[in-house]
């Protein structure tokens, strides 16, 4: 018994890391436009565009989201940022949706993971979904609680001393923030980030110029970091999750939780049924495509494993953020139209493509435990292609190379100048982005120089070898 066990946690495991085998270099490559697009397409104005129930405010809120990071918790936190500046909430919602079903990376997991039908419903489904949801939110919106919630939200963040990181939206941390030469200071929530305002600050010249010099790369580098940083855990979890899944879920309880057969009956069943598991798998982001390899090769309808990829926005722990943010009835209501619009929008996608007679063969192919996932053919040849790429954006943005500032705070990393703060150690003079970090250099400094032994020679900053 104990062999058995052990032999299935083995198989979970190899299932699982096959597919991530599969998938990684469209993850990488995902990420690296996605890295592209948030470093040279300017958001600053986006609250003010969305700022009215419009078509025109739903297609620029589709754009936005769909130029975004794929992050479930980061859309949510964004739109938590855009509500508050004045965005409609069909708007916020929109973006939300598009910024987690139309991004480039899940496109191509989905693509290769689970064929080219649920792509087509993947991108068709998404603009289907913002379109129901905004009809949805039209006629029922209850106007005077949003708007008190609004309210309610700014003059809590007010009195909390809560700010918007001004790159990318989210909640601004204490720990990284900035004074500008106006008095204004800025808060941001990550190193990374406060590293993007001050490239923005330093740069010059076109993208195409940028990206000719070490210093677009490092930009490049660091934002494609940040979205490693959000996501990373969810694709873990969900290529493991699928593996554990398609190896001890026995076939009799897909059978008992999606009924079975063609009719109009079935298929919303399903859909619902789809939606239902994602609230509770905990799994969301780009991590729900394998467990959604896993549902489909259970024999799950196309209705309602379709259903279930487009459901990463009512997860339990991203439904407890918006509890946060905007209280319970808030909360509820946002359940309530997602949910519907899912649900729906999955089984119109299977009886659109059973029309159209192009819904996938569930019998068609090897099954997970048949595939040998591990050898040397195309997929190996594009995941050397995308790690060497994914290589040398890491390496860009961990030696500095073309960073803004001529030295690197050996408590933090963060790139300084001149007139930044020093100290002298045993003959050694090291510079920091602030009082802070030299507070903390001074109390030890052998817990940093372990770490960073820069020397006070400007020449390092734009070495290559350093």
């Amino acid at each position: 018994m104990q062999t058995t066990v052990i032999d299935g946690v083995l198989e979970a495991i190899r299932i699982g890391g096959g597919f991530l085998w599969t998938a990684s270099w469209a993850i990488i490559m995902g990420l690296t436009i996605t890295s592209l697009v948030q470093v040279y397409v300017s958001k600053e104005r986006m609250a003010r565009l969305l700022g009215e129930e419009s078509l025109g405010g739903l297609t620029k809120a589709t754009v936005f989201g769909a130029a975004s990071s794929g992050c479930s918790f980061g859309a949510v936190a964004i739109g938590k940022g855009l509500f508050k500046k004045g965005a409609h909430v069909v708007n916020v919602l929109a973006f939300m949706f598009a910024s987690t079903n139309l991004i480039v990376e899940l496109g191509l997991m989905i693509l290769i993971l689970l064929g080219w039908e649920f792509l087509v419903a993947e991108l068709l489904g998404g603009l289907v979904l913002i379109t129901v949801m905004a009809l949805i939110v039209h006629v029922t919106l209850p106007e005077n609680l949003f708007e008190q919630v609004r309210a309610e939200l700014t003059q809590r963040d007010d009195e909390q001393g809560v700010t918007e990181d001004p790159t990318c939206g989210m909640e601004g941390n204490d720990q990284y923030s900035i004074a500008t030469d106006g008095g204004e200071t800025l808060k941001f929530c990550s190193k990374g980030c406060l590293e993007t305002y001050q490239q923005e600050a330093a740069s010059s010249g076109g993208w195409r110029d940028e990206l000719l010099s070490w210093g677009g790369w490092y930009k490049l580098g660091n934002q494609y970091r940040k979205e490693w940083a959000m996501i990373w855990k969810d694709v873990v979890a969900g290529f493991l999750i699928s593996g554990f899944v398609i190896v001890f879920v026995p076939q009799w309880v897909w059978n008992a939780l999606f009924i079975r057969g063609d009719g109009v009956i079935a298929s919303a069943e399903n859909a619902v049924m789809g939606v239902t598991i994602a609230v509770i798998s905990f799994v969301g982001s780009i991590g729900n495509v394998p467990f959604a390899v896993a549902l489909w090769g259970g024999g799950v309808s196309f209705a309602g494993v379709i259903a279930f990829v487009y459901a990463d926005l009512i997860t339990i722990p991203v439904l407890n953020v918006y509890r946060k943010y905007y209280g319970w009835k808030v909360m509820l209501y946002i359940l309530g139209v997602f949910f519907v619009t899912m649900a729906f929008t999955g089984f119109l996608m299977e009886e659109l493509f059973s029309a159209l007679g192009i819904v996938p063969d569930l019998a068609g192919g090897e099954t997970a435990s048949e595939q040998t996932y591990f050898t040397i053919n195309y997929t190996f040849y594009l995941n050397v292609i995308a790690f060497a790429l994914s290589g040398v954006l890491l390496y860009a943005y961990w030696r500095g190379l073309g960073a803004p500032g001529r030295y690197r705070d050996p408590v933090c990393g963060m790139r300084t100048d001149d007139d930044a703060p020093q100290v002298t150690h045993r003959g050694e003079t090291f510079y920091f982005c602030s009082t802070h970090c030299k507070r903390a250099f001074e109390t030890d400094p052998s817990e940093f120089l372990s770490v960073s032994s820069i020397a006070s020679d400007s020449a390092r900053a734009n070495d290559h070898h350093h």
